[in-house]
């Protein structure tokens, strides 16, 4: 059995509930579930549907995400989320680059990794490298001024730890981000680079080993081994290349406004909703959101 999640933008809430009940049909589902009025709906299939992704690709037309995902398994037990671009509306590294004049050239090496166009470890150290010298109080300067939430991210940490889930922030960005992040949002734990710091500026190079795809990976498996979980009782989240391995490995992993070849490699595509879309596939309705 699975259950297909149709969604939308909160901010422009327009889900017809004609479309809703024209596919129900068409693939002989169960009742619809509306989990909010005009934004998400939800129903059940005995298979997955031979045309989804031809359906898919009609849906994104009418800005409408679609996600099928299998219903016995589908209310998760562990967050495990990216920070940049996914649980933030920022690549802090970019900002960081911005205060110290280098933001476009920074900003382009990013970009291109992201979208694994290059090789993680090399394009981090090329980035830091370029912010050699940088006052390390831009840092304060940058997470008050320029580092914002990603909408749905407060109800989506509060209304999975209320109903006993453990949520793991894992970046390829910096722990001087990720710790107020984290902070922030009610994460459980948080993983990330280290930027090496002397006599109050940045020297221009990231502590060692850094935390690139296989640490994501690595930190599925240690945190899931820890508290007594499997592979399946874990959503993923993120955007990047370097989420991929995670995003691949966990039960349910979310490509959230993801590069095209990363969403590309993954069957659940959030490209409109914000974060309450991975409460609404697990089926949670909009009545049951903690913020």
């Amino acid at each position: 059995m699975f259950t297909v999640v149709l969604l939308t933008s909160p901010e422009t809430p327009e889900l017809e509930p004609s479309l809703v009940e024209s596919l129900r049909n068409a693939w002989g589902g169960g009742d619809a579930i509306w989990l909010a009025p005009d934004e998400a709906a939800e129903f059940s299939v005995p298979d997955m549907p031979a045309n989804r992704w031809e359906v898919w690709e009609s849906c994104q037309a009418m800005q409408v995400d679609l996600l099928v995902v299998p219903t016995a398994t589908r209310r998760k037990k562990m967050l495990l989320a990216d920070m940049d671009s996914t649980m933030i509306q920022q690549e802090c590294i970019d900002e960081l680059a911005d205060e110290a004049g280098v933001g476009e050239r920074v900003k382009d090496i990013t970009a291109r990794a992201m979208n694994g166009e290059l090789d993680f470890d090399g394009a981090l150290r090329e980035r830091v490298g370029l912010m050699k010298g940088l006052d390390a109080s831009v840092i304060d300067k940058v997470l008050a001024e320029r580092i914002s939430i990603m909408p749905g991210g407060k109800e989506l940490l509060t209304t999975m730890k209320a109903n006993g889930g453990h949520a793991a922030l894992v970046s390829g960005g910096f722990t001087a981000f990720t710790a107020k992040v984290a902070a922030e949002l009610g994460f459980d734990e948080n993983r990330a680079n280290t930027l090496l710091i002397e006599n109050g500026v940045l020297t221009g190079e990231v502590g060692m080993p850094i935390l690139g795809r296989q640490a994501k990976v690595d930190a599925l498996e240690e945190i899931t081994a820890r508290l007594g979980l499997t592979d399946g009782d874990v959503i993923a989240v993120g955007d990047g290349a370097n989420d991929l391995g995670m995003l691949t490995r966990a039960g349910l992993g979310v490509a959230l406004h993801a590069k095209p070849s990363v969403a590309a490699q993954c069957d659940v595509r959030v490209n409109f909703g914000d974060l309450t879309a991975l409460l609404y596939v697990q089926g949670y309705a909009k009545g049951e959101f903690l913020v």
